[in-house]
């Protein structure tokens, strides 16, 4: 097993924003999120270091949250990337394996990848090996030094690089993995001549050249997965290389999507052969779809969404937490929350599952069985449970349950007073 270093300090001051630059979202998702995700999903590392700094308090509540894995660890005064992995000394001083060292602001970075990189990094009985990538615009990043024969001897970082060093395009992704007993002794080494006077994190490259190890670059195959976060312009075009990653997979698995250029779809939602989705549908969180379903346009998942096969879900529909059952439609201008719905169920426009109780901020489910007959603007107000084969009537509002193959309805009868509106412009 190893370990892994994530830093997230970083204040992200272009973000222009008061939340930290690694709890910004993609798909309501943190970008550290994707980081730890990714490293997790390799089911090579046991623990995770996330080193914070800038509102340390929010990102420490975040990790223990959500991982049982990971601990935070507190760099202050924040003196560059070196200095922040120095952090972990302490806890790693025993440790003889390897340590995979990453940014927190880089969601798009794959679990695959980072599987190739350490095999790579073993395969080549490495000491220290950095992900490195070619850019024909290698501008703001750090170069790759190389000798005449090709040896990794360095980094330089662009704000201390010559003019010639400039024009090197391998440039460093930023991603590290260590022979941590080999090299841990570099992060008490590290000097700060250089143009921020801070500790790099790049400079233990030369530092294990000079003490004789074996240091290489692995080069990306994908350029976009090194892709950093520094503003929301750069958020914005994370979200775009996401989803058409997603989106490239489902249509090579069989999922027709009409127009992907307005389609969003979350990485964790999977989605079964023959499905259609229309323009304009954006699904987010986890969901499971079906074979054969129909979704949008404009239609919105929201997460924890399971359909059956042969499921309409049509334009202007919102769905959130509910498994609905095959051959339901449920076409037009409705919300489905918190609901079980049946096989066979037609949905009218304009219903509404009234799923949320504001004065006990609790949300309830609503259970709708087999072959149901929904009229169009009703409220099912949960808790409630309509009982197979029944009818409601259109803008009938349902508090309580309704026995099988009733008929439901609580509209006022219909009054028609003839010459109403001629008596009234007199």
């Amino acid at each position: 097993m190893l370990k892994s270093v994530i830093l997230a300090a970083g204040k992200g001051t272009r973000m222009k924003s008061e939340t930290p630059k690694v709890l910004h979202t993609i798909f309501d998702k943190t970008l550290l999120g994707y980081v730890v995700d990714a490293v997790n999903q390799t089911g090579l590392a046991d623990e995770n270091f996330v080193i914070v700094g800038h509102q340390a308090e929010r990102v420490e509540e975040f990790i223990k949250e959500n991982y049982e894995n990971a601990r935070t660890v507190l760099q202050s005064p924040q003196l560059g990337t070196g200095h922040a992995v120095s952090m972990v000394l302490p806890y790693l001083n025993n440790f003889d394996g390897e340590v995979i060292i990453l940014c927190g602001d880089t969601p798009l970075i794959t679990s695959d990848t980072l599987k190739e990189f350490v095999e790579y990094h073993k395969t080549t009985k490495s000491d220290l090996t950095v992900i490195s990538a070619i850019f024909d615009n290698p501008a703001n990043y750090g170069r790759i030094l190389r000798d005449t024969a090709g040896k990794v001897n360095g980094i330089v970082e662009e704000k201390d690089a010559t003019q010639e060093e400039k024009k090197i395009k391998e440039i460093n992704a930023g991603i590290y993995c260590l022979n941590w007993a080999k090299v841990k002794s570099a992060f008490s080494e590290l000097k700060t001549n250089n143009a921020q006077g801070e500790y790099y994190l790049t400079d233990i490259l030369k530092w294990g050249n000079e003490h004789g190890l074996n240091v290489n670059a692995y080069i990306l195959k994908d350029n976009t997965e090194i892709y950093g976060i520094n503003s929301k312009a750069n958020l914005a075009q994370a979200a775009k290389f996401l989803n058409q990653r997603v989106i490239n997979k489902h249509l090579a698995n069989g999922v027709t999507i009409i127009d992907p250029s307005t389609t969003w779809i979350s990485p964790e939602t999977e989605i079964e052969p023959d499905t259609v989705i229309y323009p304009s549908t954006y699904i987010e969180g986890e969901n499971k779809i079906g074979k054969y379903c129909k979704i949008g346009p404009f239609a919105h998942l929201r997460g924890g969404v399971v359909l059956d096969d042969y499921v309409k879900i049509g334009n202007f529909v919102e769905v959130k937490k509910a498994h609905i059952k095959s051959h339901t439609n449920a076409c037009h201008l409705t919300y489905i929350g918190d609901a079980e719905v049946g096989s066979n169920v037609n949905v009218g426009a304009g219903t509404i599952t009234a799923n949320y109780n504001p004065l006990t901020k609790e949300k309830s489910q609503t259970i709708i069985e087999d072959n149901v007959k929904i009229g169009s603007n009703s409220v099912l107000v949960a808790p409630v449970k309509v009982e197979e084969g029944t009818n409601i009537g259109a803008l009938s509002v349902i508090t309580k349950d309704i026995p099988s193959w009733a008929l439901a309805i609580t509209r006022a009868p219909l009054r028609i007073i003839e010459n109403w509106v001629k008596k009234q412009i007199k």
